[in-house]
């Protein structure tokens, strides 16, 4: 459910506060498809913080149990309660020369299962899957991942070799955000999971490494337009949409390539999508599935 923000703020001296909306009251799997992606992103934005303050923010999200994974700058965070638990890896900071390498890095090499993986990418999970794989050996809850930026990348790649792994509990569902490609054909078909990836109109991140490279996207896509509204779109209307929200941030002087990569901004729109879908609840109407956001047609891109 959404909660009134007036309490649910974290702050941290000098730091740009926290607003947590989601407020969980039962599992996560009874959200509807726009409440998880709200809360995903949300967990998401609390991974690029220090341990008190993520504290402090996965509670008030309803995650009272949390845990840091930290080798060599690779960075994650287990967020759990009583049913369910999620696994959320920090994106990419521009003061972290490990997360800069990482990006680069863009060469590909053989994945652990088969096809070719990001080979930056790759390196980062390889510094934290120890650590993920030894916690959730004995995992009874129901699983997620998520990530925005890197982020989104190595919980990509976390979820697909849980999946594949030994580990008894299957991830459920794989929310990113902003996340760029990861792998190539072979190696995005192999693993078959509910994965949802939002892309956000200029989004520069989405569109690298480049597709002559053989790097392919993987999931549904869930796409905002310029305007910040979750819509399905064919080939021809969105890269005019893409146009559209180009010239406008040029009007502004500002490159939307690179602002539309904010998490916040994801955030905005989702809970727009969702306070909209709130109304229509309250008229009686049911909330629309995932099917309604998410188009497969571009998944690939």
């Amino acid at each position: 459910m959404l909660e009134d923000v007036a309490n649910r703020v974290v702050k941290d001296p000098g730091e740009v506060p926290l607003v947590i909306h989601s407020a969980l009251s039962g599992p996560i799997a009874e959200l509807s498809f726009l409440r998880r992606s709200l809360l995903f992103a949300e967990l998401a934005m609390i991974a690029y913080n220090d341990v008190d303050e993520a504290t402090r923010a996965a509670k008030l999200a309803g995650f009272p149990d949390v845990t840091f994974y930290d080798r060599d700058g690779s960075q994650a965070y287990r967020f759990r309660n009583e049913v369910d638990c999620v696994i959320a890896c920090r994106g990419t900071e521009p003061n972290e020369w490990n997360d800069i390498r990482a990006d680069a890095n863009a060469q590909s090499v053989l994945a652990e299962t088969v096809g070719r993986v990001h080979r930056g990418f790759k390196t980062e999970v390889d510094d934290l899957w120890p650590m993920i794989e030894t916690a959730l050996l004995d995992n009874s809850h129901t699983l997620f991942f998520c990530g925005h930026s890197l982020g989104g990348a190595m919980a990509t790649i976390c979820a697909g070799r849980c999946y594949l792994s030994h580990i008894n509990s299957n991830p459920n569902e794989l929310f990113t955000y902003g996340s760029p490609r990861v792998g190539n054909n072979r190696y995005i078909n192999y693993v078959k999971l509910d994965h949802y990836r939002y892309v956000n109109n200029n989004d520069i991140v989405t569109r690298v490494p480049p597709v002559m490279f053989g790097y392919r996207h993987s999931g549904s896509e869930v796409y905002i337009d310029r305007n910040g509204r979750i819509r399905k779109l064919n080939l021809i209307s969105r890269r005019r949409d893409r146009w559209q929200g180009f010239l406008r941030g040029l009007r502004r002087w500002k490159i939307d390539h690179f602002s539309d990569h904010s998490i916040h901004q994801y955030i905005e729109a989702i809970l727009k999508a969702v306070r909209e879908e709130n109304e229509r609840v309250g008229k009686g109407e049911q909330a629309k599935p995932a099917s309604t956001y998410a188009d497969k047609k571009h998944a690939r891109e």
